[in-house]
Protein backbone atom coordinates (compact mmCIF):
# COMPACT_ATOMS: atom_id res chain seq x y z
CA UNK A 1 0.00 0.00 0.00
CA UNK A 2 1.26 3.20 -1.27
CA UNK A 3 1.09 5.82 1.40
CA UNK A 4 1.97 8.85 0.27
CA UNK A 5 -1.05 8.63 -1.99
CA UNK A 6 -3.51 8.53 0.54
CA UNK A 7 -6.24 11.80 1.67
CA UNK A 8 -7.22 12.51 4.75
CA UNK A 9 -10.31 10.03 5.13
CA UNK A 10 -8.26 7.49 3.56
CA UNK A 11 -5.56 7.94 6.05
CA UNK A 12 -8.52 8.29 8.86
CA UNK A 13 -10.27 5.10 8.10
CA UNK A 14 -6.87 2.87 7.77
CA UNK A 15 -6.16 4.36 11.33
CA UNK A 16 -9.57 3.43 12.83
CA UNK A 17 -9.15 0.30 11.69
CA UNK A 18 -5.82 -0.20 12.71
CA UNK A 19 -4.74 -0.95 9.01
CA UNK A 20 -1.79 1.21 9.64
CA UNK A 21 0.14 3.23 12.28
CA UNK A 22 0.28 7.20 12.78
CA UNK A 23 4.33 6.15 13.02
CA UNK A 24 3.94 4.56 9.97
CA UNK A 25 2.01 7.45 7.78
CA UNK A 26 4.72 9.60 8.93
CA UNK A 27 7.70 7.60 8.31
CA UNK A 28 6.69 7.02 5.03
CA UNK A 29 6.46 10.52 4.43
CA UNK A 30 9.79 11.65 5.92
CA UNK A 31 11.55 8.85 3.58
CA UNK A 32 9.82 10.05 0.86
CA UNK A 33 11.13 14.05 1.48
CA UNK A 34 14.39 12.09 2.20
CA UNK A 35 14.96 10.86 -1.14
CA UNK A 36 12.93 13.41 -3.54
CA UNK A 37 13.07 16.95 -1.75
CA UNK A 38 16.67 17.22 -2.13
CA UNK A 39 15.74 18.11 -5.68
CA UNK A 40 12.21 19.49 -5.06
CA UNK A 41 13.11 21.88 -2.06
CA UNK A 42 9.37 22.18 -0.75
CA UNK A 43 10.52 22.27 2.58
CA UNK A 44 12.83 25.05 5.05
CA UNK A 45 12.63 23.13 8.09
CA UNK A 46 11.93 19.76 9.19
CA UNK A 47 10.34 18.26 12.40
CA UNK A 48 11.11 14.51 11.99
CA UNK A 49 11.66 14.15 16.11
CA UNK A 50 8.70 15.77 17.13
CA UNK A 51 6.25 14.83 14.55
CA UNK A 52 7.18 10.55 15.31
CA UNK A 53 6.76 11.86 18.89
CA UNK A 54 3.47 13.29 17.92
CA UNK A 55 2.27 10.47 16.37
CA UNK A 56 2.93 8.01 18.60
CA UNK A 57 0.61 9.12 21.45
CA UNK A 58 -2.12 9.08 18.52
CA UNK A 59 -1.18 5.53 18.38
CA UNK A 60 -1.45 4.61 22.11
CA UNK A 61 -5.08 6.40 21.55
CA UNK A 62 -6.48 4.07 19.17
CA UNK A 63 -4.33 1.13 20.92
CA UNK A 64 -6.66 2.03 23.78
CA UNK A 65 -9.68 1.67 21.67
CA UNK A 66 -10.63 6.02 22.50
CA UNK A 67 -12.04 7.39 19.13
CA UNK A 68 -9.93 9.77 17.27
CA UNK A 69 -10.58 12.96 15.12
CA UNK A 70 -10.72 13.47 11.57
CA UNK A 71 -6.94 14.90 11.50
CA UNK A 72 -5.28 13.09 14.38
CA UNK A 73 -2.34 11.40 13.37
CA UNK A 74 -1.85 12.95 9.84
CA UNK A 75 1.08 14.65 8.38
CA UNK A 76 0.48 18.30 7.47
CA UNK A 77 2.81 20.96 5.99
CA UNK A 78 2.99 24.50 7.24
CA UNK A 79 3.65 27.54 4.50
CA UNK A 80 6.53 29.50 7.07
CA UNK A 81 4.53 32.48 7.45
CA UNK A 82 2.53 30.84 10.38
CA UNK A 83 3.95 30.55 13.77
CA UNK A 84 4.61 27.31 15.53
CA UNK A 85 5.70 27.92 19.04
CA UNK A 86 9.38 26.99 19.16
CA UNK A 87 9.83 26.48 15.82
CA UNK A 88 11.53 28.89 13.26
CA UNK A 89 9.07 30.93 11.28
CA UNK A 90 11.17 32.95 8.25
CA UNK A 91 8.80 33.81 6.24
CA UNK A 92 11.45 33.01 3.77
CA UNK A 93 13.66 35.60 4.32
CA UNK A 94 17.40 36.39 5.84
CA UNK A 95 16.06 39.26 8.39
CA UNK A 96 13.79 36.30 10.01
CA UNK A 97 16.44 33.65 9.24
CA UNK A 98 16.67 32.43 12.43
CA UNK A 99 13.19 34.01 14.58
CA UNK A 100 11.87 31.55 16.72
CA UNK A 101 8.23 31.80 16.90
CA UNK A 102 7.06 32.35 21.01
CA UNK A 103 3.37 31.30 20.27
CA UNK A 104 1.14 28.94 17.93
CA UNK A 105 -1.10 31.04 15.18
CA UNK A 106 -4.93 29.99 15.75
CA UNK A 107 -4.85 27.77 13.31
CA UNK A 108 -2.02 25.86 14.65
CA UNK A 109 -3.39 25.73 18.15
CA UNK A 110 -7.08 24.15 16.22
CA UNK A 111 -4.87 21.91 14.82
CA UNK A 112 -2.81 20.61 17.79
CA UNK A 113 -6.43 19.63 19.27
CA UNK A 114 -7.23 17.50 16.71
CA UNK A 115 -3.92 16.15 17.18
CA UNK A 116 -2.83 16.71 13.44
CA UNK A 117 1.02 16.20 12.74
CA UNK A 118 3.64 18.88 11.31
CA UNK A 119 6.12 17.63 9.24
CA UNK A 120 7.85 20.87 8.40
CA UNK A 121 7.74 24.46 6.98
CA UNK A 122 7.40 24.38 3.62
CA UNK A 123 8.98 27.28 1.64
CA UNK A 124 7.44 30.42 -0.51
CA UNK A 125 8.47 33.57 -1.73
CA UNK A 126 9.50 35.75 0.43
CA UNK A 127 6.72 37.46 2.93
CA UNK A 128 4.59 35.89 0.23
CA UNK A 129 5.43 38.21 -2.71
CA UNK A 130 5.88 36.71 -6.01
CA UNK A 131 3.71 34.03 -8.03
CA UNK A 132 6.39 31.24 -8.70
CA UNK A 133 8.19 31.25 -4.97
CA UNK A 134 11.44 32.40 -6.90
CA UNK A 135 11.59 34.83 -4.43
CA UNK A 136 12.76 32.51 -1.64
CA UNK A 137 15.62 33.94 0.04
CA UNK A 138 16.75 30.38 0.22
CA UNK A 139 16.31 29.21 -3.44
CA UNK A 140 13.66 27.86 -5.04
CA UNK A 141 11.39 24.76 -5.01
CA UNK A 142 10.53 23.43 -8.09
CA UNK A 143 7.50 21.73 -9.19
CA UNK A 144 6.74 18.17 -8.83
CA UNK A 145 5.30 17.71 -11.75
CA UNK A 146 8.23 18.98 -13.39
CA UNK A 147 11.63 20.41 -11.96
CA UNK A 148 12.34 22.46 -14.72
CA UNK A 149 9.08 24.67 -13.91
CA UNK A 150 7.70 26.17 -10.79
CA UNK A 151 5.16 25.71 -8.20
CA UNK A 152 4.06 28.86 -8.44
CA UNK A 153 3.44 31.15 -5.54
CA UNK A 154 3.84 32.14 -3.00
CA UNK A 155 2.19 29.11 -1.09
CA UNK A 156 4.54 26.91 -3.62
CA UNK A 157 6.39 24.56 -0.64
CA UNK A 158 3.42 23.86 0.55
CA UNK A 159 1.40 22.72 -3.00
CA UNK A 160 4.81 20.70 -3.95
CA UNK A 161 4.74 19.34 -0.88
CA UNK A 162 0.94 17.53 -1.17
CA UNK A 163 1.91 17.19 -5.33
CA UNK A 164 5.10 15.84 -4.24
CA UNK A 165 3.41 12.56 -1.27
CA UNK A 166 5.60 14.54 1.46
CA UNK A 167 2.50 15.37 3.12
CA UNK A 168 -1.16 14.72 3.31
CA UNK A 169 -2.33 18.49 3.18
CA UNK A 170 -0.80 22.02 3.56
CA UNK A 171 -1.58 25.06 5.16
CA UNK A 172 -0.84 28.04 3.16
CA UNK A 173 -1.68 32.30 2.46
CA UNK A 174 -3.66 33.53 0.23
CA UNK A 175 -2.98 37.57 -0.51
CA UNK A 176 -3.76 37.55 -3.89
CA UNK A 177 -4.42 33.72 -5.66
CA UNK A 178 -1.14 32.07 -3.22
CA UNK A 179 -2.81 29.65 -2.74
CA UNK A 180 -4.88 28.98 -5.59
CA UNK A 181 -2.30 29.91 -8.31
CA UNK A 182 0.07 27.68 -7.03
CA UNK A 183 -2.55 24.48 -6.35
CA UNK A 184 -3.41 24.88 -10.11
CA UNK A 185 0.52 24.74 -11.52
CA UNK A 186 0.68 21.67 -8.96
CA UNK A 187 -2.38 19.63 -9.64
CA UNK A 188 -4.08 19.56 -6.45
CA UNK A 189 -6.51 21.91 -4.39
CA UNK A 190 -6.37 24.86 -2.92
CA UNK A 191 -9.29 26.97 -1.11
CA UNK A 192 -8.85 30.46 0.27
CA UNK A 193 -11.91 31.28 2.33
CA UNK A 194 -14.04 34.07 2.59
CA UNK A 195 -11.85 36.76 4.38
CA UNK A 196 -12.19 36.62 8.18
CA UNK A 197 -13.75 33.00 7.82
CA UNK A 198 -10.80 31.67 9.46
CA UNK A 199 -8.29 33.82 12.13
CA UNK A 200 -5.12 35.60 11.00
CA UNK A 201 -3.66 35.43 14.35
CA UNK A 202 -0.06 34.34 13.61
CA UNK A 203 -0.03 34.74 10.45
CA UNK A 204 2.82 37.06 9.38
CA UNK A 205 1.23 39.98 7.56
CA UNK A 206 1.79 40.95 4.15
CA UNK A 207 -1.29 42.84 2.94
CA UNK A 208 -3.64 42.82 6.45
CA UNK A 209 -7.13 43.59 4.37
CA UNK A 210 -6.33 40.80 1.47
CA UNK A 211 -4.35 38.00 3.85
CA UNK A 212 -6.19 34.77 4.33
CA UNK A 213 -5.44 31.12 5.55
CA UNK A 214 -6.45 28.03 3.62
CA UNK A 215 -5.88 24.56 3.08
CA UNK A 216 -4.14 22.86 0.13
CA UNK A 217 -5.38 19.35 -0.23
CA UNK A 218 -5.51 16.47 -1.94
CA UNK A 219 -9.33 16.70 -3.15
CA UNK A 220 -12.35 18.81 -1.88
CA UNK A 221 -13.24 16.47 0.54
CA UNK A 222 -10.17 17.10 2.16
CA UNK A 223 -10.02 20.55 1.82
CA UNK A 224 -13.57 20.77 3.29
CA UNK A 225 -12.21 18.68 6.29
CA UNK A 226 -9.52 21.33 7.23
CA UNK A 227 -11.69 24.16 6.93
CA UNK A 228 -13.65 22.60 9.45
CA UNK A 229 -11.40 22.66 12.01
CA UNK A 230 -9.70 25.95 11.00
CA UNK A 231 -12.33 28.08 10.41
CA UNK A 232 -14.10 30.59 12.90
CA UNK A 233 -14.21 33.68 15.13
CA UNK A 234 -11.20 34.33 17.02
CA UNK A 235 -10.62 37.19 19.74
CA UNK A 236 -6.93 37.93 19.05
CA UNK A 237 -7.93 38.46 15.33
CA UNK A 238 -10.84 41.60 15.14
CA UNK A 239 -11.29 40.96 11.55
CA UNK A 240 -12.72 37.31 12.30
CA UNK A 241 -16.34 36.92 12.37
CA UNK A 242 -18.56 33.85 13.16
CA UNK A 243 -21.29 33.46 10.70
CA UNK A 244 -24.36 31.40 10.86
CA UNK A 245 -22.82 28.05 10.53
CA UNK A 246 -24.65 25.76 12.90
CA UNK A 247 -25.27 21.88 11.50
CA UNK A 248 -22.20 22.43 9.20
CA UNK A 249 -21.48 18.70 8.86
CA UNK A 250 -25.18 18.01 8.77
CA UNK A 251 -24.90 20.36 5.47
CA UNK A 252 -21.62 19.12 3.86
CA UNK A 253 -23.51 15.44 3.75
CA UNK A 254 -26.64 16.81 2.13
CA UNK A 255 -27.31 16.59 -1.44
CA UNK A 256 -26.75 19.07 -3.55
CA UNK A 257 -28.70 18.34 -7.10
CA UNK A 258 -26.56 19.16 -10.16
CA UNK A 259 -29.84 20.51 -11.59
CA UNK A 260 -30.17 23.38 -8.92
CA UNK A 261 -26.77 25.10 -9.85
CA UNK A 262 -26.90 28.35 -11.62
CA UNK A 263 -23.28 28.93 -12.82
CA UNK A 264 -21.85 31.97 -14.16
CA UNK A 265 -19.26 32.77 -16.40
CA UNK A 266 -17.66 35.86 -16.73
CA UNK A 267 -16.71 37.02 -20.20
CA UNK A 268 -13.68 39.36 -19.27
CA UNK A 269 -12.18 36.15 -18.22
CA UNK A 270 -11.70 34.43 -21.76
CA UNK A 271 -9.74 37.17 -23.87
CA UNK A 272 -6.51 37.72 -25.05
CA UNK A 273 -3.95 35.83 -22.84
CA UNK A 274 -5.79 32.92 -21.79
CA UNK A 275 -3.81 29.77 -23.61
CA UNK A 276 -6.24 28.57 -25.95
CA UNK A 277 -5.54 24.92 -24.55
CA UNK A 278 -6.81 25.87 -21.10
CA UNK A 279 -9.49 27.63 -22.48
CA UNK A 280 -10.76 24.80 -24.37
CA UNK A 281 -10.68 22.20 -20.81
CA UNK A 282 -12.36 25.07 -19.12
CA UNK A 283 -15.06 25.30 -21.72
CA UNK A 284 -15.23 21.29 -22.10
CA UNK A 285 -16.12 21.41 -17.82
CA UNK A 286 -19.08 24.15 -18.60
CA UNK A 287 -19.66 21.82 -21.94
CA UNK A 288 -20.51 18.68 -19.44
CA UNK A 289 -22.25 20.57 -16.26
CA UNK A 290 -24.47 22.21 -18.93
CA UNK A 291 -25.41 18.35 -20.20
CA UNK A 292 -26.05 17.38 -16.73
CA UNK A 293 -28.48 19.83 -15.88
CA UNK A 294 -26.57 23.22 -14.46
CA UNK A 295 -28.12 26.54 -15.53
CA UNK A 296 -25.00 28.22 -17.67
CA UNK A 297 -25.03 32.36 -17.74
CA UNK A 298 -22.62 34.34 -19.27
CA UNK A 299 -21.86 37.00 -17.06
CA UNK A 300 -20.31 40.53 -16.88
CA UNK A 301 -17.61 41.69 -14.44
CA UNK A 302 -16.52 45.04 -16.13
CA UNK A 303 -14.18 46.39 -13.09
CA UNK A 304 -11.96 43.08 -13.54
CA UNK A 305 -10.25 44.74 -16.24
CA UNK A 306 -8.62 47.19 -12.95
CA UNK A 307 -8.06 44.06 -10.50
CA UNK A 308 -5.09 43.81 -10.81
CA UNK A 309 -3.70 47.42 -11.20
CA UNK A 310 -6.02 47.99 -8.12
CA UNK A 311 -4.12 45.10 -6.02
CA UNK A 312 -1.06 46.37 -7.21
CA UNK A 313 -1.43 49.34 -5.32
CA UNK A 314 -3.56 48.36 -1.76
CA UNK A 315 -0.70 45.18 -1.38
CA UNK A 316 2.00 47.23 -1.52
CA UNK A 317 1.24 50.16 0.37
CA UNK A 318 0.14 47.51 2.94
CA UNK A 319 2.87 45.85 2.52
CA UNK A 320 5.09 48.88 3.45
CA UNK A 321 3.37 49.30 6.73
CA UNK A 322 3.07 45.77 7.87
CA UNK A 323 7.31 45.33 7.22
CA UNK A 324 8.11 48.67 8.93
CA UNK A 325 8.39 46.48 12.25
CA UNK A 326 11.41 45.14 10.81
CA UNK A 327 13.63 47.44 12.00
CA UNK A 328 16.77 45.46 13.16
CA UNK A 329 16.30 46.89 16.57
CA UNK A 330 13.37 44.61 18.03
CA UNK A 331 14.23 40.97 16.72
CA UNK A 332 15.15 39.46 13.63
CA UNK A 333 18.33 40.37 11.19
CA UNK A 334 20.69 43.54 12.10
CA UNK A 335 24.10 44.85 11.64
CA UNK A 336 23.76 46.39 15.15
CA UNK A 337 26.39 43.56 16.32
CA UNK A 338 28.17 43.31 13.35
CA UNK A 339 31.82 44.90 12.39
CA UNK A 340 29.65 47.41 10.21
CA UNK A 341 30.21 51.02 10.26
CA UNK A 342 27.37 52.65 11.41
CA UNK A 343 26.93 56.36 12.50
CA UNK A 344 23.01 56.43 13.59
CA UNK A 345 19.97 54.78 14.37
CA UNK A 346 19.06 55.62 10.77
CA UNK A 347 22.21 53.25 9.78
CA UNK A 348 21.20 50.41 11.37
CA UNK A 349 17.59 51.05 9.85
CA UNK A 350 18.81 51.01 6.44
CA UNK A 351 21.50 48.67 6.44
CA UNK A 352 19.47 45.82 8.56
CA UNK A 353 16.54 46.22 5.74
CA UNK A 354 18.70 47.01 3.07
CA UNK A 355 20.77 43.79 3.45
CA UNK A 356 18.14 41.24 5.49
CA UNK A 357 14.66 42.40 2.50
CA UNK A 358 15.35 40.30 -0.69
CA UNK A 359 15.03 42.95 -4.50
CA UNK A 360 11.23 42.07 -4.63
CA UNK A 361 10.17 42.88 -0.93
CA UNK A 362 12.20 46.02 -0.89
CA UNK A 363 10.99 46.80 -4.37
CA UNK A 364 7.62 46.86 -3.06
CA UNK A 365 8.21 48.16 0.53
CA UNK A 366 9.51 51.17 -1.89
CA UNK A 367 6.65 51.28 -4.06
CA UNK A 368 3.99 51.26 -0.89
CA UNK A 369 5.80 53.91 0.71
CA UNK A 370 5.24 55.93 -2.45
CA UNK A 371 1.89 55.37 -2.75
CA UNK A 372 1.61 56.22 0.63
CA UNK A 373 3.66 59.77 0.77
CA UNK A 374 2.38 62.99 1.07
CA UNK A 375 0.77 64.02 -1.99
CA UNK A 376 -0.07 60.86 -3.58
CA UNK A 377 -2.10 58.64 -0.82
CA UNK A 378 -5.29 60.25 -2.45
CA UNK A 379 -4.15 59.65 -6.23
CA UNK A 380 -3.55 56.23 -5.41
CA UNK A 381 -4.35 54.39 -2.49
CA UNK A 382 -7.60 56.46 -2.10
CA UNK A 383 -8.56 56.08 -5.63
CA UNK A 384 -8.07 52.47 -5.28
CA UNK A 385 -9.77 51.49 -2.55
CA UNK A 386 -12.69 53.22 -4.65
CA UNK A 387 -12.36 50.96 -7.29
CA UNK A 388 -12.03 47.94 -5.03
CA UNK A 389 -15.68 49.02 -4.07
CA UNK A 390 -16.85 48.88 -7.26
CA UNK A 391 -15.20 45.10 -8.09
CA UNK A 392 -17.01 43.82 -5.24
CA UNK A 393 -20.17 45.82 -6.42
CA UNK A 394 -19.55 43.87 -9.85
CA UNK A 395 -19.41 40.40 -7.50
CA UNK A 396 -22.18 41.67 -5.68
CA UNK A 397 -25.03 41.98 -8.20
CA UNK A 398 -23.73 38.76 -10.34
CA UNK A 399 -24.09 36.99 -7.17
CA UNK A 400 -27.89 38.23 -7.37
CA UNK A 401 -28.39 35.61 -10.92
CA UNK A 402 -26.08 33.01 -9.86
CA UNK A 403 -24.82 30.39 -7.05
CA UNK A 404 -21.06 30.58 -8.28
CA UNK A 405 -18.75 32.39 -10.80
CA UNK A 406 -16.02 29.98 -13.06
CA UNK A 407 -12.84 31.24 -14.43
CA UNK A 408 -9.65 29.71 -15.01
CA UNK A 409 -7.26 29.96 -12.59
CA UNK A 410 -4.33 31.01 -14.06
CA UNK A 411 -3.78 31.95 -17.82
CA UNK A 412 -0.70 29.64 -18.35
CA UNK A 413 0.24 26.58 -17.05
CA UNK A 414 3.43 26.04 -15.12
CA UNK A 415 6.02 28.69 -16.51
CA UNK A 416 9.96 27.56 -16.36
CA UNK A 417 11.85 28.79 -14.11
CA UNK A 418 13.55 32.54 -15.17
CA UNK A 419 10.93 32.77 -17.58
CA UNK A 420 9.23 35.94 -15.94
CA UNK A 421 11.78 36.94 -13.64
CA UNK A 422 13.26 40.01 -15.57
CA UNK A 423 9.98 41.22 -16.55
CA UNK A 424 7.47 41.54 -13.39
CA UNK A 425 4.38 42.78 -15.63
CA UNK A 426 4.37 38.87 -17.09
CA UNK A 427 4.71 37.82 -13.21
CA UNK A 428 2.20 40.04 -12.11
CA UNK A 429 -0.61 38.52 -14.58
CA UNK A 430 0.07 35.10 -13.00
CA UNK A 431 -2.80 36.53 -10.96
CA UNK A 432 -5.12 37.96 -13.01
CA UNK A 433 -7.83 35.76 -12.63
CA UNK A 434 -7.15 35.45 -8.76
CA UNK A 435 -6.24 38.88 -7.38
CA UNK A 436 -10.46 40.26 -7.68
CA UNK A 437 -11.31 37.59 -5.15
CA UNK A 438 -9.07 38.78 -2.59
CA UNK A 439 -9.71 42.53 -3.10
CA UNK A 440 -14.28 41.48 -2.98
CA UNK A 441 -13.45 39.45 0.00
CA UNK A 442 -14.74 36.28 -1.22
CA UNK A 443 -14.13 32.68 -0.74
CA UNK A 444 -12.32 31.15 -4.19
CA UNK A 445 -11.31 27.69 -5.15
CA UNK A 446 -8.78 26.03 -7.41
CA UNK A 447 -9.78 22.15 -8.37
CA UNK A 448 -7.94 20.34 -11.61
CA UNK A 449 -9.13 19.63 -14.70
CA UNK A 450 -7.73 17.95 -17.43
CA UNK A 451 -3.79 18.77 -18.23
CA UNK A 452 -2.14 20.27 -20.73
CA UNK A 453 0.75 19.14 -22.41
CA UNK A 454 1.45 16.88 -19.25
CA UNK A 455 0.86 20.11 -17.37
CA UNK A 456 -1.69 20.82 -14.59
CA UNK A 457 -4.35 23.16 -15.22
CA UNK A 458 -6.94 24.61 -12.43
CA UNK A 459 -10.37 25.43 -12.30
CA UNK A 460 -11.13 28.67 -9.97
CA UNK A 461 -14.76 28.56 -8.91
CA UNK A 462 -15.68 31.80 -7.14
CA UNK A 463 -18.68 32.02 -4.14
CA UNK A 464 -20.74 34.66 -2.19
CA UNK A 465 -19.76 36.33 1.03
CA UNK A 466 -19.54 33.36 3.65
CA UNK A 467 -21.39 30.70 1.23
CA UNK A 468 -18.05 29.00 1.63
CA UNK A 469 -19.39 25.38 2.43
CA UNK A 470 -21.86 25.52 -0.77
CA UNK A 471 -18.74 26.62 -3.17
CA UNK A 472 -17.30 23.60 -1.59
CA UNK A 473 -20.08 21.21 -2.90
CA UNK A 474 -20.08 22.59 -5.72
CA UNK A 475 -16.44 22.38 -6.23
CA UNK A 476 -16.52 18.71 -5.11
CA UNK A 477 -19.67 18.23 -7.84
CA UNK A 478 -17.10 19.40 -10.72
CA UNK A 479 -14.47 17.47 -9.38
CA UNK A 480 -16.47 14.12 -9.75
CA UNK A 481 -17.34 15.26 -13.04
CA UNK A 482 -14.24 15.96 -14.31
CA UNK A 483 -12.09 12.82 -13.84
Amino acid sequence: MNLNVLTIKEAHKLLEKKEITSVELVKAHFNEIKKRDKDIRAFLSLNEEGALEAAKKVDERISRGEPIEMLAGIPAAIKDNISIKSAKVTAASKILENYIAPYDATVIKKLKEEEAIFIGKTNMDEFAMGSSTENSAFGPTRNPVDLERVPGGSSGGSAAAVKAGFSVYALGSDTGGSIRQPAGFCGVVGFKPTYGAVSRHGLIAMASSLDQIGPIARNVDDAAAVFEIIRGVDELDSTSVSPATAGWQDYWDSTLDIEEIKIGVPREYFIHGLNPEIEKNIKSVISKLEKEGAKIEEISLPYSEWALATYYIIMPAEASANLARFDGIKYGYSTMNKEEKLQSLLDVYLQSRGKGFGTEVRQRIMLGTYILSAGYYDAYYTRAQRVRKLIKQDFDHAFKEVDVILTPTSPTTAFKFGEKTQDPLSMYLADIYTVSVNLAGIPGISIPIEEVDGLPVGLQLIGKNFDDVKLLKIAKIIETLSK
